[in-house]
């Protein structure tokens, strides 16, 4: 939904994956996780939005974002943005993040339906992104993790295009993840999709 979001989500991979691999997390506490992620997050926004607020062709650049770790059996999840995140177990389907959209907010005061924001014209309102603003505060999800578990991370351009019920069947049927992926995927093309897809599936 911004400019050069292909370019700021690149390179927010790019700095995750250098932070990851300078100060691994392995060493830190479990209370720790959530203050130093936000360290983290803090800082790829930072350098995305110094990027996006200087002349040329990446100007006004922003992307959103959606992160799991699994340790120990617990999984932790962080998000900024409209990327969601997903738990499937025992044959049901949890939408485990919060959308960080105009709409959103809207449904959560009441003053639209879940139908009206469904097909709100301002439905990809951005409120928080990478890069959009000097600071950015990402939400944090923690929670055990069964045997059996899938935890599907996914941009709008799938969900946009496929619905929850749709989702679920195609985790239900589909036990391959690869499959599983490029069959949500191709379904979302086939529906019409037009954004970028982005989906990754694990089962713990």
């Amino acid at each position: 939904g911004h400019n050069s979001g292909e370019v700021a989500s690149r390179l927010a991979v790019e700095l995750m994956k250098d932070l990851l691999l300078s100060t691994p997390p392995d060493g830190v506490e479990e209370q720790d996780l959530p203050e130093f992620f936000n360290q983290c997050l803090w800082h790829i926004n930072e350098e995305i939005y110094k990027r996006a607020s200087a002349a040329g062709e990446n100007t006004g650049m922003a992307t959103t974002a959606v992160m799991l770790l699994l340790r120990q059996g617990k999984a932790y999840i962080f998000n900024v943005g409209d990327s969601r995140a997903y738990l499937y177990r025992k044959g049901e389907l949890k939408r485990i993040t919060e959308d960080h959209t105009y709409v959103n907010e809207l449904l959560k005061s009441g003053r639209i339906s879940e139908y009206e924001a469904e097909v709100h014209p301002q439905r990809n309102i951005i409120t928080r992104a990478f890069g959009s603003e000097e600071t950015v505060m990402p939400d944090f999800y923690q929670f055990d993790v069964a045997i059996g578990d899938r935890i599907l991370l996914c941009t709008d351009g799938l969900y946009n295009e496929v619905n929850d019920e749709q989702i679920l069947e195609l985790i239900h049927e589909e036990q391959d993840l690869n499959k599983l992926v490029l069959s949500l995927i191709k379904l979302a093309c086939d529906n019409g999709g037009k954004d970028n897809i982005t989906v990754i599936c694990v089962e713990t």
